[in-house]
Parts: structure tokens; C-alpha cells; sequence
């Protein structure tokens, strides 16, 4: 595994991000969108990333806030809810994996957590030719409003059988994802946070067969 620090110029910050590439033949990488007041450093998308890393899955976790940002929102949370924000850098994202020589032609998965499956999904909706698929963990995509229904990419909507108020709102974004292919998988015992003992394995588990699954019938398209 190829790992490097690397650094996001997009169009409104500069952003850090954690690279993470299998050797050997090129295959998809998955960029990872944090939650509410999180960072790239989130433990429980790190154990994601290195589960997909062990199944040969490339992986980039970025910070979606700058420095100065995220010290605002420490004080107001107003940030870590404008998904439209978080969107366009998730976009700009893409747009750095598609130009980066590492990544470039690679396609290209989203894992988003609470707030940040919301952008995941506008972002798919708004790159429909460069995301394959998208994972939602513990994800709010009723955030994403309008855009449910522009999402192309199959997605993966993972929650906690005892995250009641989190899986009502999963099932209603479900049914609003009419162009795209999908699917609702509940894991038993799990809070909002997976925290009990076996449930972000099984995240992990989903996560690495829907991304095997998706982004290899990309690759094999010429």
C-alpha cells in the first residue's frame, strides 16, 4: 500500500487529505466525507478506510473544513451543516482525483458519514460521470434535498437497528432515489455510532463488497 500526505488546491481552500493506494493494477479509490464536527482523523472512518485498503481499495480522507473554518464551527456548528458547502468541496474533490497522476482515470466511490452522506450524495449527483457508487454510514441523505433524485450511482445505505430516528429517515431518502439503483441494510445491534462490539466490522464488511462490487464494473468499462 502507497500512502502520502497530500494537499487539495481546490477553488475556495486548501484542504490536507490522506492518501492511500493499493499496488499493483490500478482499481478504484474511495473518498471519504466526516460527519458533524469531525476531521480526516475520525476513528471509525479510518477503520473503514483500512478495511477497504486490506481489500485492495484505494482510499482518500480529506479535512472538508480549512483550519480556521473548523475553528468557527467548533463555536457556531453552522458549517458542519451547510451541506452546499460541503458539497462543492466533496465536488472539487472528484475533480482533484480525476487531474492528480495517481488517480487520474481511477473511478471513483464516496463513503459518507451523519452530514457528510448528504454531500456524498449532491456530490454524486453533481459528478454523475466520475462517481460509481456511494456508501452511506449512520448518513443523513434526507440533507440532501433535491439531489436524491439526480443520483445516479448506486448507493448503499448503512444504519443501526437501534438508530430508530436516523433509519425512518433512511427509508423515506430511499424511496426518493428513483434513478438510482439501492439498497437499505440495517445492522443489528448497532447505535448511531457503531460503536458495540462487531457492527463497524460489518460496516466495513458492506462497504468493501459494495465498493468491489461497483467499482470494478467501472474499470472494466473502456
Amino acid at each position: 500500500m502507497d500512502t502520502a500526505d497530500v494537499t487539495l488546491d481546490l477553488a475556495d481552500a486548501t484542504l490536507p487529505g490522506d492518501l492511500a493506494l493499493p499496488g499493483g493494477e490500478p482499481g478504484g479509490v474511495v473518498l471519504f466525507a466526516h460527519g458533524s464536527g469531525s476531521s480526516r482523523h475520525s476513528p471509525r472512518n479510518r477503520a473503514v478506510a483500512a478495511g477497504l485498503n486490506e481489500a485492495g481499495i484505494g482510499t482518500l480522507l480529506i479535512d472538508l473544513l480549512t483550519a480556521e473554518e473548523d475553528e468557527r464551527d467548533a463555536v457556531t456548528a453552522e458549517l458542519r451543516f451547510d451541506i452546499g458547502l460541503l458539497t462543492r468541496r466533496l465536488a472539487g474533490a472528484i475533480d482533484w482525483l480525476s487531474a492528480a497522476p495517481a488517480t487520474a482515470g481511477r473511478p471513483v466511490g464516496l463513503f459518507g458519514a451523519s452530514t457528510g452522506a448528504a454531500a456524498a450524495l449532491a456530490a454524486a449527483a453533481e459528478r454523475p460521470g466520475r462517481v460509481a457508487a456511494v456508501v452511506s454510514r449512520g448518513g443523513r441523505p434526507d440533507l440532501a434535498g433535491g439531489a436524491l433524485g439526480r443520483v445516479a450511482a448506486p448507493v448503499l445505505l448503512i444504519v443501526g437497528a437501534r438508530d430508530p430516528v436516523v433509519l425512518r429517515l433512511n427509508d423515506e431518502a430511499a424511496g426518493r432515489l428513483r434513478g438510482a439503483v439501492h439498497r437499505l441494510e440495517v445492522v443489528p445491534r448497532a447505535s448511531h455510532l457503531f460503536e458495540e462490539p462487531g457492527t463497524l466490522e460489518r460496516v466495513t464488511d458492506l462497504a468493501a463488497q459494495w465498493f468491489a462490487r461497483y467499482l470494478t464494473q467501472q474499470s472494466a468499462v473502456p
